[in-house]
């Protein structure tokens, strides 16, 4: 393209801006018939459907984002005419918070729904981290019983389990009630010591990938990695270490067929010395304790649902248990390294987002299922239920004597009209290069009328999927005009009937 003036014109770069994704029809009909799985899934437990806008105000967001003095951080946001800050949705839950205390009157309590959409951070993007992922929720809120946290743990394995992921997972539990109990017994609590226990629980938080005694250095002076470079540790006392690491090394060994309920009297009684008198702690012992009894009591063994103590979870809005579902098995990366993929879905209890907005506390509970993630893993595992049934591309219909589009046209519409997928070619190509076309559209058929054809009210009704399959048994041109294969003639009022025909040999349950 030039100027007026000779000189060549600038054209734009395409390119795709950092931590965001195109993707194609075949990856997005696996992926609807995962969300479809999970979404049948949630609505087995009574949940129902919601869907909330990409934009907020950046004050409903919650206290977890950053300071609204610097609202682009973190988060993507802008000012309204009116100069207020909206931001683009950061999670599915703040939303969520934001729509019950608006409708709080309308809505039965305890309200359970799903929501699946896309959510975004302003974070620097890497490997695997993207500005733009989709998340799948489920949320009971106006529950204050761990009935509901149970109830939402056992969404999540139900769901794992239908995806075909059954015995590859495990749901681990936690209680953020407990881990301020065993701070609290270290003599971590108050306000002076916020910084000490932010050290801790990130120690805690890498138990998966550093162990034991990698945890035991960052809880004390700190941690010299592979590279040579230096993690600051949390400064604690020996004896503090101890009781932490008596914690987060607590585990409970999957069920023999003895007796589950004993067993979790046990198991949890030996969780006591570790929080001392810590009120809160015991508070969040007991509350596992019962969440592992109903799950129990549901058949769940601790196989799928179990207590972990390693959970802790980010964010600063959970205000009791909180879980994870983690894959149990590992992959090879590009270089032949295993890797365990770890949480695909995880949330907790947030009893206090929603009674921001509320003069009364609304307690709630819930969990998000990381689409992306799930999606590679079932990809990784070669689920069958990503695979589905290959759908053809469109009929398309040549378009050889431009003069009569509208001729064409017709024949289109009388495929529409039967419920064949057709298309008409709109490009301005010799019939070699529609042929091509068609090709990478993927078409089962193609209909051919010139102006003979058209004079004797007939249509060439091509198969191409036949075609190709008979052209890799002839061995030359001639050959193959000879026998013209796939292809042959019929009257127009017949063309619908003869291409369901061809569609049918090639597609059971399918008209195009």
């Amino acid at each position: 393209m030039s100027k007026a003036d000779g000189t060549k014109a600038e054209t734009l770069k395409p390119r795709l801006p950092r931590g965001f994704l195109d993707r194609r029809a075949d990856e997005l009909a696996a992926q609807a018939r995962m969300l479809e799985t999970i979404r049948s899934t949630f609505e087995l437990y009574g949940f129902e459907a919601l869907e909330t806008p990409f934009v907020e105000y950046t004050e409903a967001l919650g206290k977890f984002l950053p300071d609204l003095d610097r609202p682009n951080e973190g988060v993507f946001s802008f000012q309204d005419d009116d100069e207020s800050w909206l931001s683009l949705r950061y999670d599915l839950t703040a939303p969520l918070a934001r729509f019950v205390a608006e409708n709080f009157d309308a809505l039965p309590k305890p309200y359970r729904s799903f929501r699946a959409g896309y959510v975004f951070r302003n974070e620097k993007p890497g490997p695997g981290r993207f500005r733009q992922f989709m998340q799948f929720d489920a949320d009971i809120v106006g529950a204050a019983s761990v009935a509901a946290d149970a109830e939402t743990c056992m969404l999540m394995a139900d769901t794992l389990d239908r995806l075909g992921l059954a015995g590859q997972y495990v749901v681990k539990v936690n209680n953020r009630k407990v881990l301020d109990g065993v701070l609290e017994a270290c003599g971590l609590a108050g306000d002076d010591k916020a910084g000490q226990r932010l050290t801790a629980l990130r120690a805690i938080d890498k138990l998966d990938r550093l162990g034991v005694e990698g945890v035991r250095l960052l809880l004390g002076p700190g941690r010299k990695d592979e590279s040579g470079d230096f993690t600051k540790g949390a400064g604690l006392a020996d004896a503090a270490i101890d009781r932490i690491v008596a914690y987060v090394s607590f585990q409970a060994a999957p069920s023999d067929g003895g007796d589950r309920l004993a067993f979790w009297e046990s198991f949890f009684g030996s969780w006591h010395d570790v929080v001392g008198n810590s009120e809160i702690g015991r508070e969040g012992i007991a509350e596992l304790h019962a969440i592992m009894r109903l799950c129990a009591a549901g058949g769940y063994e601790s196989d799928r649902i179990r207590p972990d103590p390693s959970v802790v979870r980010g964010l600063e809005y959970y205000t009791g248990p909180v879980y994870e579902a983690d894959l149990t098995f590992s992959v090879k990366n590009a270089d032949g390294q295993p890797i365990r993929i770890g949480a695909i879905a995880s949330g907790g209890r947030y009893d206090g987002l929603v009674g921001r907005f509320r003069t009364e506390p609304v307690p709630a509970t819930g969990f998000s299922v990381g689409v992306s993630r799930l999606f590679s893993a079932l990809q990784l595992v070669k689920s069958p239920l990503l695979d589905g049934a290959e759908k053809p591309g469109p009929v398309v219909v040549l378009v050889l004597d431009r003069e009569n589009v509208a001729d064409y046209q017709r024949l289109v519409a009388a495929l529409r009209a039967e419920n064949i997928r057709a298309e008409l070619y709109l490009g301005g190509a010799g019939m070699k290069a529609q042929m091509k076309y068609a090709d990478r559209r993927r078409a089962p058929v193609a209909i051919i009328q010139g102006s003979n054809e058209r004079a004797a009210g007939e249509v060439q009704v091509k198969d191409l999927i036949a075609g190709a399959e008979a052209a890799r048994s002839i061995a030359s041109n001639a050959e193959w005009k000879a026998a013209r294969p796939a292809q042959f003639s019929c009257p127009e009022a017949e063309m619908v009937a003869r291409v369901r025909e061809v569609l049918g040999r090639h597609f059971s349950g399918t008209t195009g």
